[in-house]
């Protein structure tokens, strides 16, 4: 009892440090796949490319390592085997027939049968060793042979391209030389197995890679169609479902939601225009009615600033409601926006600094443009003395920042100004026709052309206004 409490405290302590590492490996994996990813193109082309080349390159090099690299060892041993063995038989014959002075026949036996050119040469020092191949399977293996067969003191020359290999053995009153073919002693057509199997990779991916790039284009033309859509411009007309089953129901699915959502709107602009035509009706029907009824001029006049209010807080609704999606895109000159803005300002008595860096000319849709920079760069220009415009196209997006003087926005507040019908009352109004949908109508535009507006402390004091869209 007492030995199984004390090794109850170690199993214990094993089982947390397992729990702790079984734990950490989700964490190590997630992490893995974050700097992976962190480093992989983000094109769908180029990922699928990986997808197809790095099996294929990842199998022929552990096909080459493994299989021909022992191969090529186990095949050139052999070889080299046999060749020493041959070098060492020509030793043995020269050494049981020392009487043979010239030793015509062992010569002639060596090339005949063995196909080795052998020279006896005078008994002087052998050639000092030459310089060792970085790698050569030849080098090692075959003196590793000689020195286990032969066991004397050789010199051997398998560097450079010749296709002869020449060794000298040290004998006891000669030296022997003999000319060995590379082929003999080495795997030497290997590389034809590598330049096939090279080959027939290459070719495999000329098949490969223009079947998926024809597989991934409707991708690409899907997501150009739905990026154009949110954009608020035309969609391709070229555009069709195509390719694969599931690459065709995302294309019908998208085209089924743009058609809905384009019926909606339809819809909601008709029915207030409706709407709105009616109650315009009505409303000329009382200015009539109070032009022609008597009463006191006060009481007339409080009712015609009502009537006056109604009308335009309905035609802000009708506006918000339209949103200018039914607008064609177009081009819009900044520039020349800019200088009616000069004009609105002198008229206003602010001052206004306005710079442009880049092409003056947008592609958007023109009309909802410009009445998204005049709710805003107006709303600064009633709430602030100095008003400066920054504007900087490139690299497919326009970014204008416009900064002010005025009283601000508290930040608690900010995205409260971008509901529909809010107002504020502490710090500016974003609406003077009281209708809260300035900055609503606004930002509405922005997104439709796929960008946004956000607002900030401004460095001159006031409010910060950041428009950015694609452009």
């Amino acid at each position: 009892m007492a030995t199984t409490e004390l090794e109850q405290p170690d199993n214990d302590g094993l089982s947390a440090r397992a729990t702790r590492t079984l734990k950490a490996v989700p964490r190590i994996w997630n992490r893995f796949w974050r700097l992976v990813s962190l480093y992989m193109p983000k094109r769908l082309y180029a990922r699928s490319l990986i997808i197809v080349i790095a099996p294929m390159i990842l199998l022929q090099s552990v096909v080459a390592f493994d299989f021909m690299e022992r191969h090529w060892a186990t095949v050139t041993q052999r070889l080299s085997q046999a060749t020493v063995r041959d070098i060492a038989a020509i030793i043995d014959l020269i050494e049981t027939y020392p009487h043979d002075g010239d030793y015509a026949n062992i010569i002639r036996i060596a090339q005949d049968r063995m196909q080795l050119k052998v020279d006896l040469l005078p008994p002087d020092p052998l050639p000092p060793p030459g310089p060792k191949p970085f790698f050569s399977i030849l080098d090692d293996v075959l003196s590793a042979e000689i020195t286990r067969q032969i066991n004397r003191p050789f010199w051997i020359d398998t560097v450079g391209n010749s296709n002869i290999v020449e060794v000298r053995v040290q004998l006891e009153n000669k030296v022997l030389r003999v000319f060995v073919r590379r082929s003999q002693a080495y795997a030497s057509n290997t590389h034809i197995f590598l330049i096939w199997m090279v080959g027939t990779s290459l070719v495999l991916l000329m098949i490969a890679i223009p079947f998926l790039r024809n597989q991934i284009r409707p991708i690409l033309a899907l997501a150009e169609a739905a990026e154009s859509f949110g954009k608020g411009r035309p969609m391709p007309r070229d555009f069709r479902p195509r390719g694969a089953e599931e690459v065709r129901r995302a294309g019908f699915a998208f085209i089924q939601m743009r058609e809905r959502i384009e019926r909606q709107i339809e819809q909601r602009t008709a029915m207030l225009t409706g709407v709105s035509h009616d109650l315009r009706t009505i409303l000329t029907r009382f200015k009539l009615q109070l032009a022609l009824a008597g009463g006191k001029a006060e009481t007339k006049a409080a009712l015609d600033q009502d009537i006056e209010d109604m009308q335009s807080m309905l035609e802000g609704y009708l506006a918000f409601a339209k949103g200018e999606a039914s607008e064609d895109p177009g081009r819009f000159d900044l520039e020349a926006y800019f200088q009616k803005l000069g004009e609105e300002a002198n008229l206003r008595k602010c001052r206004l600094s306005t710079t442009l860096s880049g092409d003056p000319t947008v592609h958007v849709r023109p009309n909802a443009f410009a009445r998204l920079l005049s709710n805003i760069i107006g709303n600064a220009f009633r709430y602030a003395r100095t008003v400066e415009v920054a504007a900087n196209h490139g690299r497919g997006s326009l970014l204008v920042t416009i900064d002010d003087d005025g009283p601000g926005i508290p930040a608690d507040r900010r995205e409260d100004v971008f509901k529909p019908f809010v107002r504020l009352d502490a710090a500016r109004n974003l609406d003077a026709s009281g209708t809260g949908l300035g900055l609503s109508i606004a930002r509405d535009i922005a997104r439709s052309h796929g960008g946004d507006i956000t607002l900030d402390d401004s460095p001159m004091g006031g409010l910060r206004v950041v428009i950015k869209v694609p452009a």
